[in-house]
């Protein structure tokens, strides 16, 4: 008898509270949908927008949804622009920055987390310097130093200065430092040098924030628009970001549904890569700590 009434007084409690917090709970999730929805409308508003005439878009007040939907704003982005040749060159230059970012900033953070060297805290402490000098600061001596070296107007001077960065090193020496030891000494008592360990033990090992600096990476390299800018002198080097910005604005004004139509184009493969690795992405942030 003892046992069933402390059962249903338990029942009771249980059932008092979860009244009690349901109030709570309902003014989270609606907060969480306002946030949801102010996130995604400026993304629906872009989608729809690409398939307007340039005459709803303008118009006041303008409809969400589309009177006379047309693709023709994507048939002019790539009939009578040179589309092809700016999505080349962007996804040149971006794939070449995750590449190179993948390999030097795993090879940093490994040296930086295993391996004992003069300097070792020195070096690390400029790269997280690095981390919190704006970049704004470093842009110029950076134009002044590719100009130099005359790699500027070239896929050289779009792609070198990027292939390796600080959060790159910072993100990979973050996770390979709870690697275990006994792993590394185990493939050294194997008679493994330091290059087959890399290859063989860690970066397998290292996929959740290899993803995640892939993402950022192409993220980063695939909307930069005022480094291009200033480097591409020509069309034959324009992005994507900046070819959309130079042909989108004419003599008789803004053509926004052309601009629209080429926006959903750049976001596009941004959407694709996260969905790809968003379990990868999702497991490097919560192992790195980066928050």
């Amino acid at each position: 008898m003892t046992t069933i009434t402390a059962s249903t007084t338990a029942a009771t409690a249980t059932h008092t509270a979860s009244r009690s917090l349901r109030p709570a709970r309902i003014l989270l999730y609606g907060a969480l949908a306002l946030g949801l929805i102010a996130t995604l409308a400026p993304f629906a508003w872009m989608f729809l927008g690409s398939v307007k005439p340039t005459g709803e878009i303008v118009a006041a007040p303008s409809a969400w949804l589309p009177r006379s939907p047309t693709l023709g704003n994507f048939g002019q982005l790539l009939s009578k622009q040179n589309f092809g040749l700016y999505f080349f060159n962007s996804t040149v230059v971006a794939a070449s920055c995750v590449l190179g970012n993948l390999l030097f900033s795993s090879m940093a953070g490994y040296a930086f987390a295993k391996l004992d060297f003069a300097g070792k805290k020195l070096l690390f402490g400029l790269v997280l310097t690095m981390l919190i000098i704006p970049g704004v600061t470093t842009f110029v001596p950076l134009f002044v130093l590719v100009s130099n070296l005359g790699m500027s107007n070239s896929y050289l001077g779009l792609i070198l200065p990027f292939v390796v960065t600080p959060l790159g090193v910072f993100l990979m020496r973050q996770f390979i430092r709870d690697i275990p030891d006994s792993l590394l000494e185990a493939a050294r008592l194997d008679g493994a040098g330091e290059v087959r360990i890399f290859l063989r033990v860690v970066v397998p090992l290292c996929r959740p924030p290899l993803a995640t600096l892939a993402i950022l990476t192409f993220l980063a390299q695939w909307n930069n628009f005022l480094w291009p800018l200033v480097i591409a002198q020509t069309e034959d080097h324009y992005t994507l970001p900046v070819a959309l910005a130079l042909f989108s604005v004419g003599a008789n004004g803004t053509n926004y549904g052309l601009l629209l139509a080429g926006a959903v184009t750049v976001v596009t493969p941004i959407v694709l890569l996260f969905l790809v690795l968003q379990k990868q992405f999702i497991q490097g942030i919560a192992h790195t700590g980066i928050k």
